[in-house]
C-alpha cells in the first residue's frame, strides 16, 4: 500500500466520523432552533464536529492513555465554557441551562463518535432530543399537579 492510499483512507475515515457527529447533532440543533434558543442549527453541529475532530487529532498524535485523558479533559472543559455562555441570570430567573447542558451533551456525541462508540452517540442524540422536546411539557404537568 502506498503512502497516498494510506492518506486517502485516513481522509475518508475522518470525514465519515465528522459527518456522523454532524448528523447526530442535528436533532438537538433542530429542537433548539425551533424553540428560538440562543444556540441552534449552527452551534450544535459545530460543537459535535469540533469535539470529534479534537478527539481524532489528539488520539492519533498522542497515543498514550494519560495523554488521551488530558485531551478529553480539555475538550470537556472547553465545551463547559461555551455552555456557560448560554446561561443567563436576571433577578430571580435563570435561563439557558437546558441549552448549556445540550451543548455539553453534543460535545460528548462528537467524542463518542471519534471513539467509535456509535451506540453511545446515538443514544445521547435521541435522549437529548426527547428530553428537550417533551421535558418542558412534563415539567409543566408536574408543577400543575402540585
Amino acid at each position: 500500500m502506498s503512502a497516498i492510499d494510506v492518506e486517502w483512507s485516513q481522509v475518508w475515515f475522518n470525514l465519515i466520523h465528522l459527518g456522523i457527529a454532524y448528523v447526530l447533532a442535528l436533532p438537538v440543533a433542530l429542537d433548539r432552533e425551533a424553540a428560538s434558543r440562543s444556540a441552534g442549527l449552527r452551534t450544535f453541529p459545530l460543537v459535535a464536529m469540533a469535539a470529534c475532530g479534537y478527539t481524532l487529532v489528539g488520539f492519533s498524535i498522542l497515543g498514550s492513555t494519560d495523554a488521551e485523558a488530558r485531551v478529553l479533559q480539555g475538550i470537556i472543559t472547553g465545551i463547559g465554557f461555551i455552555g456557560g455562555g448560554a446561561i443567563l441570570k436576571s433577578k430571580a430567573t435563570v435561563t439557558g441551562t437546558a441549552t448549556a447542558a445540550s451543548i455539553w451533551t453534543t460535545g460528548l456525541i462528537g467524542i463518542a463518535v471519534a471513539s467509535d462508540r456509535y451506540e453511545i452517540a446515538t443514544l445521547l442524540s435521541v435522549l437529548t432530543f426527547l428530553t428537550l422536546r417533551f421535558g418542558k411539557r412534563l415539567k409543566s404537568n408536574a408543577s400543575d399537579a402540585d
